[in-house]
């Protein structure tokens, strides 16, 4: 059985690993011209099944590597005002492993030579009479596989054709984000697992991404053969603007600079220290636009076609789309490997990958935009 892949991100990765340990032909396209093309995000927190399900994803000898390049967090969470005085201490939480996307997704391309081609842009699908999949792609080249995957993201191409009901729609808040080296002065701003500079303007959201070991030092010597990037320790910070503020923020989408300068200026009269953090932000790894979101995906007719992870359930900043997508894809590679074996039909199986997905899904997203809500009543009460 040949399956085709869809988007190189984390969770077609995971996917891919699986599928290929358990002999089936794969194929991962992927739209940027390379890894390093674009910004990917910042860290990730993962936890319970999702952690176990990306473990599930790798050779033993590399988990020794996963477990160096993770991070972790303790102590109690604060909401400050925007001169840092305290205003509320939370209990502290488990966010399971800290990992950083970029880093990751360098790991979860070891081994994976020869199935990963980019700069392979998906235009269209066609379902033959077969029973199979042509996948086309926009420089007209093609691909056939048994299964076409679409994990490409919040914007898939897949879902517009497979599922063209579902709509990505903006979120009333727009959001900023960005990191900035760990250092000892930075530090302090975050002495537990996460701060929250609460205002009636705007949210900021702190949190450390600290490495256990450097990512490249560590794959030097635990896996030779792997590259990591030498991606420091670092502070991610997330700005959250509601839509109504008065900011000409669209302008700036794709103008990194010109983001944090106007961050800075919605920050005039906040803490020197908080200024200084995104003052010395990565100006290559920063950005402002709207935060969106989706209907809810509920169960399609079912063909040899089918979604995984945020190409199926967008879900809002903060790590849970990055625990689904590899929970998908455990569950989907499962459903597979029975096809495989000759225990249920092609179409069966998907039907049931796709009900269990959706289901567990849609639970968790609810939870998410639950959370999202709690944060909006924060600041309008300020």
């Amino acid at each position: 059985m040949k399956v085709i892949v869809i988007g190189a991100g984390l969770g077609g990765l995971g996917l891919a690993h699986r599928l290929i340990r358990a002999g089936f032909e794969v194929e991962v396209h992927e739209r940027d011209s390379a890894v390093e093309a674009r910004f990917q995000g910042y860290r990730v927190g993962l936890g319970g099944h999702g952690l176990a399900a990306l473990r599930g994803c790798l050779e033993p000898r590399l988990l020794p590597l996963l477990e160096a390049v993770s991070g972790d967090v303790a102590g109690p969470g604060r909401a400050v005002d925007a001169q840092l005085n305290l205003l509320a201490e939370t209990p502290p939480r488990d966010e399971g492993r800290l990992f950083d996307r970029h880093v990751l997704r360098h790991l979860l391309l070891a081994g994976l030579s020869g199935h990963v081609r980019f700069d392979r842009k998906l235009d269209r699908y066609e379902e033959l009479a077969d029973g199979r999949v042509r996948a086309w792609f926009a420089d007209g080249s093609s691909s056939t596989g048994d299964v076409v995957v679409g994990a490409d993201g919040m914007g898939s191409t897949v879902r517009r054709q497979l599922v063209p009901s579902v709509q990505v729609y903006e979120l009333d808040v727009w959001g900023a984000i960005g990191r900035t080296p760990l250092t000892e002065r930075f530090a302090g701003l975050v002495p537990g697992w996460s701060t929250i500079v609460n205002t009636k303007q705007a949210q900021l959201f702190l949190g450390k991404m600290p490495f256990r070991r450097p990512p490249h030092e560590a794959a030097a010597e635990l896996a030779p053969d792997v590259r990591l990037p030498a991606t420091p320790s670092y502070l991610r910070w997330v700005m959250m603007i509601p839509h109504d503020h008065p900011g000409d923020f669209r302008s700036l989408e794709g103008d990194p600079e010109a983001g944090l300068a106007a961050v800075l200026e919605l920050m005039a009269d906040w803490h020197p220290e908080l200024r200084a953090l995104v003052r010395n932000a990565d100006k290559h790894n920063s950005g402002i636009g709207p935060l969106r979101g989706t209907d809810p995906v509920r169960p399609w007719p079912t063909r040899a076609v089918t979604l995984l992870g945020d190409a199926a359930h967008p879900a809002p900043p903060g790590g849970l789309g990055a625990n689904l997508a590899f929970i998908d894809g455990e569950l989907l590679c499962a459903k597979l490997i029975a096809v495989r074996d000759g225990e249920v039909g092609l179409i069966a199986a998907l039907a049931d990958y796709e009900r269990d997905m959706c289901e567990y899904a849609t639970e968790a997203l609810a939870e998410a935009m639950k959370t999202l809500e709690s944060f909006k009543h924060l600041r309008t009460t300020a």
